[in-house]
Formats: structure tokens, sequence, C-alpha cells
């Protein structure tokens, strides 16, 4: 496969490296020239700051840093979730990289490039085999986009697995050109039962954005090795997490990418969802099986 140089490039940056050094610029505070570089930001990322919960990006009281700049909170009637309450909403604001059906444990990542199922999920054989040919949907985050990511369905945390990894960049000449580009970079999974069976929300990091946060245990990453980290959640522990539809489940600092995975005939995503399409939180994304929820 021929690759860009901006591709090669990426093979040989210290991916973690130069995303510590984002994660401390973002999070200071007192820069210089601070409220222009805001703006400039708003400006070249085409920013909607009418949805925004505190529309005053110069605000320091609100955002002291450039990182709460990014993961900006937006109003309560900025999303509205679909009526159908069996109606699986999308997590995140970004753009339909891939949606479809996982074909055995193959997961379409973009044109002559696939990757597995089991790599994906950190060589999990048990959620590998809860996942075998169901259904996956791929939602990239630019940096323009709303940065915090909600739950599709009604659910209850079953498991969080980190998998330390590479960060390249998720933009789409990577997903391109670089093979399994989401089972080698960083990600966050986690598994909540849901009236659908298990789902996955699998948080992907990209270059720049070495830091993932849940709302259950704050930040999850930089890592702290190179091990896979499992925890696994009492399901009959009243203080084990459970969200409704639309709630707020983590986020990330700048912009990368959501997959949700779920069992074999379970859901079926909407016909009016393809690649490259612009998708918003809480805009319907499939039904389950068997269910009379439309849009």
């Amino acid at each position: 496969m021929k690759r860009s140089p901006g591709v090669l490039i990426q093979y040989l940056l210290p991916h973690h490296f130069l995303s510590r050094i984002m994660h401390a610029m973002t999070r200071m505070r007192h820069v210089p020239f601070r409220r222009q570089l805001i703006n400039y930001l708003v400006r070249t990322y085409r920013v909607d700051t009418h949805e925004v919960l505190h529309p005053d990006l110069n605000d320091l009281t609100v955002y002291p840093d450039l990182n709460s700049c990014f993961t900006r909170a937006l109003r309560a009637d900025a999303r509205p979730l679909p009526e159908p309450p069996d109606q699986i909403c999308s997590p995140a604001d970004g753009t339909v990289s891939q949606i479809g059906r996982i074909e055995e444990e193959r997961i379409f990542q973009a044109k002559g490039q696939c990757f597995s199922l089991f790599e994906l999920l950190g060589g999990s054989r048990k959620w590998t085999d809860v996942f075998r040919d169901g259904q996956y949907a791929t939602i990239y985050l630019s940096p323009r986009d709303y940065h915090r990511v909600h739950i599709p369905l009604d659910g209850k945390l079953q498991e969080m697995i980190h998998v330390p990894g590479r960060l390249f960049s998720v933009a789409q000449k990577f997903i391109q050109q670089v093979p399994r580009l989401f089972a080698r970079n960083e990600r966050v999974i986690s598994v909540f039962d849901t009236e659908a069976g298990p789902m996955a929300v699998i948080l992907v990091g990209a270059i720049f954005v070495g830091s993932i946060e849940t709302v259950w245990v704050g930040e999850v990453s930089p890592p702290r090795g190179h091990r896979v980290n499992t925890v696994s959640y009492d399901q009959d522990d009243a203080k084990t997490p459970y969200f409704r539809r639309g709630e707020e489940i983590g986020r990330f600092n700048m912009g990368s990418t959501v997959i949700v995975l779920f069992p074999h005939n379970r859901v079926e995503w909407l016909d009016r969802w393809v690649s490259q399409d612009h998708i918003q939180m809480g805009q319907g994304l499939g039904v389950l099986k068997n269910s009379t929820g439309t849009l």
C-alpha cells in the first residue's frame, strides 16, 4: 500500500510524548493572547456558540483553560433525543465513518482496510464471542465537534477495559492508509447491560488526544504501562453506575473516534445513515430489532 509522507511521518512520531505536551498546554491558565487564540479556533472550526450552555468562551470563570473550551457543555435543549424510547441515539456529534455489520470477527475500517474485533476488544475472547456477527457504528469527532460522549441506550456498566496503544491521527486519510488503526490506538472500552443485551461504547484516542475521561473514574489515560487493564462491576451493587439514554458518560480532549457495538440480531441501523454523513448526539442511529420506533 502506498502511504503519503504525512502518514509515514506519524509512524516515527513519539505519539504519547506529543500528547502529554498538548495535555499540559491545553490546561495552562493565563496563556498570552488567549482571547485571540479562542476566537481564531472558533472561526477556523466554525464552532456554533449559540448552542453552548455558556456561549462566552472568553469567560475565565467558566473556561479557565483551552481544554474547558474544547469540552464545553451544551444547552439542555441543544440535542433533543428521539421520541421512541427504544430508538438508539448517536453517542456523539461527528461524521459517520462506517456503519454496518461485523463480518464474523472483522470490522470494516475503510476501503481495503479491516481490523479484528478480538484485537479491538483488547484480546477479550468473552466479549469477542458476544459481539461476533453483530452491528457496529464508527463516529469521528473533529476538533470543531462537541467533545462529550453520551450513552445510546439506558444501561448499567458491566466492565471497563483500558487498552494501551499508539495514538495515530484518526483523520480520514490515516484511516485509509494505517492498517488496523482503531485496534492499534489507545482506547477505553465500556460495556453496558442494556435492553439490547451487552453494548460496547469504545472511546479511541488519537494524536494530541492522549486523555480520555469517563464520568465514573475521571481521567483514565495517558497510560501508566503497557498492559490491558480490566475492571468489572457488580451488577447487584446499587453503586454500580447506571445511565439513562442520552446521559454523558465520557469526553475527549480534542477530536477522536467513538465505536459502538451490539450483539448479533439485536439492533438495526436506520437506512438514512451512510459513510461520511454528519450526525449529532441524540439523533436516532438505529432501533431495537422488532421494535416500532421510527423517525
